[in-house]
C-alpha cells in the first residue's frame, strides 16, 4: 500500500484512491489540498480490479471502472473517510479514439461526487493500435519508445510535452468530483453511486 500525506495540525482524514498509481494518488491529494486547503490528509493507494476491460471503451464503461474500483476499495479498506476510483477510458469515434478518465469519490457517509476530464483525440497510430486491442498506455510505450509511461507524464504528457502532465490532468476532474462535499446543504444528483 503506497501512502502520501499533507499535513496540518487536525487528525488527517483517511483517503483511500482504489490504485497504486502514483499520478493518480498523487492528484488525488492535490485535489483535496486545493479544495479544502489546511486540511490533513492520508492518502493511500490500494490495488483492486475495476471489474471493466483493462482498456475501457466507452464514457459508460469508463465510468463504471471508478465506481467499480470504489466498492472494491471500500471492501479492502473500510475505515477510511473518502473512497476515489480513477479510470482512464476511450471513446471510439469513427477511426480515431477520444481519451479521457473518470474520477468518482465516496464519503463514508454515502455521499458521491462524479466527474469526467477533459477530452482529447489520440494520433491514429495510438488508434490503429487500440483498435487492434492494446491498451492506451502500452500504445504510447511502444509509440514513443517510453516504458511504463502511465505512470509518469501519461498519453496527455506525452502529446503535450508536459504542458498537461497526467497528475495535472486529473486534478481537476478530482476538484470538480469534491463539489458535492463542499457544498454539502445542495442536493446533487451525482450523489448516487451507481
Amino acid at each position: 500500500m503506497a501512502s502520501q500525506e499533507a499535513t496540518s495540525q487536525a487528525t488527517p482524514q483517511k483517503i483511500v484512491v482504489a490504485s497504486l498509481n502514483p499520478v493518480k494518488t498523487g492528484a488525488v491529494l492535490e485535489g483535496f489540498t486545493h479544495m479544502f486547503p489546511g486540511g490533513a490528509y492520508q492518502v493511500s493507494g490500494v490495488s483492486v480490479p475495476s471489474d471493466v476491460p483493462d482498456q475501457p471503451l466507452s464514457d459508460q464503461e469508463t465510468l463504471q471502472g471508478a465506481l467499480n474500483r470504489i466498492k472494491n476499495a471500500r471492501s479492502l479498506e473500510p475505515d477510511a473517510d473518502f473512497w476515489v476510483g480513477v479510470e482512464g477510458g476511450v471513446n471510439p469515434e469513427g477511426e480515431t479514439f477520444q481519451s479521457f478518465a473518470w474520477i468518482a469519490v465516496e464519503s463514508k457517509e454515502g455521499r458521491t461526487g462524479k466527474a469526467r476530464t477533459a477530452t482529447y483525440y489520440v494520433a491514429q497510430e495510438t488508434a490503429n493500435l487500440i483498435g487492434g486491442g492494446m491498451e492506451l498506455g502500452h500504445a504510447d510505450d511502444l509509440i514513443f519508445g517510453k516504458t511504463n509511461s502511465k505512470q509518469h507524464s501519461g498519453s496527455v504528457g506525452i502529446l503535450t510535452d508536459d504542458v498537461v502532465t497526467r497528475t495535472s490532468y486529473y486534478i481537476q476532474a478530482v476538484i470538480l468530483a469534491l463539489i458535492p462535499f463542499k457544498n454539502t446543504q445542495l442536493t446533487f444528483s451525482s450523489n448516487k453511486s451507481g
